[in-house]
């Protein structure tokens, strides 16, 4: 079988180290970036990678279309692939989604179903058509969202292992013929769109679970943020604790080397790691030190 894969960073990396021990992989195709993993991947195994500004040029198509791929494979696509490509392969083309599709359709499905509160998702390999996420299954895997978990703690101890996984199964799948092609329920769809900064401001207004949900789900990307003394600040690294507190919501409750401790409705979270405009992430009682904050301080307030 001769697989050509599409993908970038570290899990495009992985699904091609992984494939090439029993599979011919002729090419692949990944982001017009100075060395991204998947290229360095590449020059280790003497693989030929291309890189087009878009996937959707014509010499981009015609070199995918020269390699007569009988698979194509597309892990951790951030462009546009045409259809020439994905309708190309004799067998098809199969892709890679973290989320439990029809739900969390969209580019920031991770973020989303933190944010949202849900206690479960997992991934989705499908058969990509022209719409955004929209093809029918080949599989599907399961995983619990502790309440404990980040977008990079998801991805990285659950979804990343768990996707490899899934694209070597499928493959196999593929090759002895037994691939289903489920269509999915539009009944149950939701589409998201890039988890960005302009949505992870918090209120601190809300119930102490929702502020939790929004801080981990925008760790380590984009970051929920707040304002101390008229400078942005992103916070990471959140626990709840339920609590029948009567101070104002923002307000600092306890400032000890394990973290900050802010006021909510309904509760209190912990925070221990801040990063200012400045990008660089400290713990948070550095950072208060560095600040001179104290309890009885109010995020959101401006000096």
């Amino acid at each position: 079988m001769n697989i050509v894969l599409i993908g970038q960073s570290n899990f495009g990396a992985e699904v091609l180290n992984k494939i090439k021990e029993n599979y011919k992989v002729s090419g692949v195709f990944g982001p017009n970036s100075n060395l991204d993993p998947i290229e360095l991947a590449c020059i280790e195994s003497d693989i030929k990678f291309f890189k087009f500004k878009k996937l959707r040029s014509k010499e981009a198509i015609n070199k995918f279309q020269d390699l007569m791929p009988d698979l194509c494979i597309m892990a951790y696509v951030t462009d546009i692939v045409p259809q020439e490509m994905i309708s190309y392969p004799k067998l098809g083309t199969i892709q890679y989604h973290p989320s439990l599709l029809p739900k969390n359709r969209g580019p920031s499905s991770i973020n989303w179903a933190i944010i949202n509160g849900e206690d479960e998702t997992g991934i989705s390999i499908f058969w990509p058509d022209k719409g955004l996420d929209t093809g029918p299954i080949l599989m599907q895997k399961k995983v619990k969202i502790s309440e404990e978990d980040s977008v990079g703690s998801l991805y990285f101890n659950k979804l990343f292992p768990m996707g490899i996984e899934a694209i070597l199964e499928s493959i196999k799948k593929i090759k002895d013929g037994v691939a289903p092609k489920i269509n999915q329920n539009e009944k149950f769809s939701s589409y998201e769109g890039w988890c960005k900064e302009t949505d992870t401001k918090i209120n601190w207004n809300s119930s102490y679970k929702k502020i939790h949900n929004l801080i981990r789900g925008a760790d380590p990307q984009p970051g929920a943020h707040t304002i101390f003394k008229s400078n942005k600040i992103f916070l990471y690294g959140s626990q709840l604790f339920c609590s029948n507190h009567k101070n104002k919501y923002g307000s600092i409750l306890d400032i000890t080397k394990d973290g900050i401790t802010i006021a909510c409705k309904d509760g209190e979270v912990k925070i221990n790691k801040i990063r200012d405009n400045n990008g660089k992430k400290i713990s948070a009682f550095e950072w208060s030190i560095i600040v001179k904050l104290k309890i009885g301080d109010i995020f959101n307030e401006k000096e």
